[in-house]
């Protein structure tokens, strides 16, 4: 990054004292950082999200809550409380109905003990948690051609309800599906104005295609771009917090959906567009005046 972009970056520190701690009080971070809590407001506000099947508690409750979910093809099991992905597992029945995880077959019994681990708090830093069952996004084509499997999400950063940044996270050979970049995933810049794609940052390098497919993204357009901007500022007046990291979906059959939201979102999206966060606010000030 050139010396006067570099002069625009914000660090740990900065981002800390003068965008999360003046925009978001901390009282409403429970309502960011618990994805059951969540979507209750997305549902509350018909902002468009994935259908919430269960929501478990204890682990008295995992069989009764399983009965509820088993008839379903596909399923996606994460901690209220985790972060980063983890503790997130996909399945999916194959053509004999048997449940397959991460391309491996797993029984009712590894389910039900994957949940109790979550429950145990496994996911959130040894604090009880909850289980939330929800329905499976299936990625739109769109996001295939770049790179063929995982669920890659955009994240849009976003303060007084107004879109400043984003980028498209995508899995990659290295990553077990994962999108989030301290997971092997990559990030791709993306241009706010036109709804393109930019370039892609591997964590070290930027190269003009996807690293393991060697798709091409400069200057391919993202679909639903404007609902994408509509959606993310829907989320962000919902929440009673003025700086967040919004994450995106497009599904292939309901189009964007809100996968989830962040207090403290992290800065290497400046990283992957090249671009300083201090520019971007300076632009929506001069923009107000």
């Amino acid at each position: 990054m050139k010396s006067h972009k570099k002069s625009n970056v914000i660090g740990l520190n900065e981002r800390n004292i003068k965008l999360i701690y003046p925009n978001n009080n901390k009282r409403h971070y429970p309502l960011a950082d618990d994805k059951v809590l969540t979507k209750e407001i997305l549902h509350q506000y018909d902002i468009p999200c994935a259908e919430t099947y269960a929501v478990i508690e204890y682990n008295s409750d995992i069989k009764a809550a399983w009965e509820l979910c088993k008839n379903k093809n596909a399923l996606a099991i994460k901690p209220a409380r985790g972060s980063g992905g983890g503790g997130i597992k996909i399945l999916k029945k194959d053509h004999n109905g048997i449940w397959i995880s991460s391309g491996k077959p797993v029984e009712e019994r590894q389910i039900f003990q994957h949940m109790a681990a979550t429950i145990m708090g496994f996911y959130s830093l040894g604090s009880h948690d909850r289980v939330l069952i929800e329905e499976c996004i299936e990625p739109d084509p769109f996001f295939q051609q770049i790179y063929p499997s995982g669920v890659p999400d955009f994240r849009i950063i976003t303060l007084d309800h107004q879109p400043l940044m984003g980028m498209l996270r995508m899995p990659t050979d290295r990553s077990d599906g994962k999108a989030n970049l301290h997971q092997n995933g990559v990030g791709i810049g993306v241009d706010m104005k036109r709804g393109t794609l930019t370039q892609v940052y591997d964590g070290k390098n930027y190269f003009d295609h996807h690293p393991d497919s060697k798709f091409i993204v400069e200057n391919v357009s993202i679909p639903y771009w404007n609902e994408i901007l509509e959606i993310s500022i829907a989320t962000a007046k919902a929440f009673p917090l003025n700086y967040l990291g919004i994450d995106i979906v497009i599904d292939k059959y309901k189009g964007p959906q809100i996968m989830e939201i962040n207090v403290r979102p992290g800065l290497g999206i400046q990283l992957v567009n090249q671009q300083g966060l201090k520019e971007k606010i300076n632009d929506l000030n001069k923009n107000r005046s």
